[in-house]
């Protein structure tokens, strides 16, 4: 049985400290929470504690007969959304290979040796002819093998990664690609609306918990949105830290094993997918908002290939208490908060932002006519692009509205 990977550790930073990585379209330091991101393990997602939560603490009311009627009810409702779902969500099972330095004695002279370690995490199926999207940490650089189980149990080892976002992207996604179904009817999920979710919608998660290459169902609630983290793993080690933003807040019971499942809403739609879990608190769990990815979905579904487009930019996705703590004019917008740190600026160097003349300071509000908000971020609006696109931005800047226009490009790699 493979063994899940240990966990990121998140360690939490002020609003004005941006992320290290210059490559990035968009960072906020907002969430100061300590978080773990599981490496190929993730989220197992909002513990069935909420209905005992409202029993206990009266919010279900009348006769314990209508309260027993309503619990079940949700339950079987819960247990239909998982026979529904369930068939397209896969366990993926990695093979991954690292250096390992080993000092034999010899003198000064000591050596490295590839080392195989096994992993498991989850994928959503998204086409009938086998694609799959997960999180990018599930298949990480050094992968070497990849096989999926489907829910029956059947194991597909012809499997590819077609692409994933580079470390030091904020969106943590990769696609993989079942090369030989073996006959086996594969069923695509159904993608929601993640920009119509409010806070208190019920939840449901799906995944690979503990990497038992068995689905696993939890239920909760939506806890917030519009979440900015900075992710490093259970080391410490710093160098490994991603940075995450505009991600829903879940009370997640949480289970290693779930990275890259889908979180779902009552009419069994996908509108999440689950990334991390705080380390230093119980039932908060993050996912990305399925909207952000719903672009490069549309890409590697009509064209089999993934490229990210990239405008260059760290911005703090804005609320009224960010845009109070900046002083700022407006309350919704993506803001490209001033970096403290010359090595890690808010505008990457050379970039279609830099290029287009956008500076730090800026808030962006709209582009291409659609405002930027907290329904509608930065990112998710990006990720409707492809590379080479132009987009005409309107930006405040100094109390002045201006327009801009910058072509977009393609994402660096690592």
């Amino acid at each position: 049985m493979a063994e899940e990977q240990k966990p990121f550790k998140v360690s939490s930073q002020s609003n004005r400290r941006l992320s290290k990585i210059p490559s990035i379209d968009g960072v906020s330091d907002k969430a100061k929470l300590l978080v773990i991101v599981i490496v190929v393990a993730g989220l197992s997602g909002f513990g069935g504690s909420w209905l005992q939560n409202r029993s206990d603490t009266g919010l279900v009311t009348g006769s314990v007969g209508n309260q027993k009627k309503i619990v079940t009810s949700q339950s079987q409702l819960i247990s239909q959304i998982a026979k529904t779902v369930g068939p397209s969500v896969v366990s993926v099972n990695v093979s991954i290979t690292s250096d390992s330095s080993n000092n034999s004695g010899f003198g000064l002279f000591g050596f490295s040796q590839p080392e195989q370690q096994q992993a498991a995490g989850t994928g959503i199926i998204i086409s009938s002819d086998g694609l799959i999207v997960t999180n990018r940490h599930v298949v990480p650089a050094g992968t070497t093998n990849v096989s999926v189980t489907l829910s029956d149990g059947t194991e597909l080892k012809n499997v590819a990664v077609i692409g994933r976002t580079s470390d030091s992207d904020t969106m943590d996604v990769a696609f993989l690609k079942i090369n030989n179904t073996g006959g086996h009817k594969l069923s695509p999920a159904t993608l929601g609306d993640s920009g119509t979710v409010q806070v208190g919608d019920n939840v449901v998660a799906i995944g690979n918990a503990l990497g038992q290459f068995q689905n696993t169902v939890t239920s909760g609630i939506i806890s917030g949105y519009g979440r900015s983290l900075q992710a490093g793993d259970s080391s410490g080690n710093s160098s490994s830290s991603e940075s995450l933003v505009d991600l829903f807040q879940t009370d997640a019971a949480i289970n290693e094993g779930n990275s890259g499942g889908p979180l779902v809403n009552l009419n069994g739609q996908v509108i999440g997918i689950n990334t991390a879990v705080a380390g230093d608190a119980q039932n908060i769990g993050f996912a990305i908002p399925i909207n952000d990815v719903k672009g490069l979905i549309n890409q590697v579904v009509k064209t089999g290939k993934f490229s990210r487009p990239y405008l260059g930019v760290r911005y703090v996705q804005l609320t009224a208490d960010v845009a109070n703590e900046f002083n700022l004019s407006v309350q919704n917008g993506a803001f490209i908060a001033p970096s403290s740190d010359p090595s890690n600026p808010s505008v990457a160097p050379d970039s279609p932002a830099a290029q287009a003349g956008l500076k730090a300071g800026d808030v962006i509000t709209v582009l291409n006519g659609k405002n930027v908000d907290q329904n509608h971020s930065l990112t998710a609006l990006l990720s409707q692009h492809q590379p080479g696109d132009k987009v005409h931005l309107t930006v405040l800047r100094s109390g002045k509205t201006l327009h801009i226009t910058a072509t977009l490009g393609t994402a660096p790699a690592n």
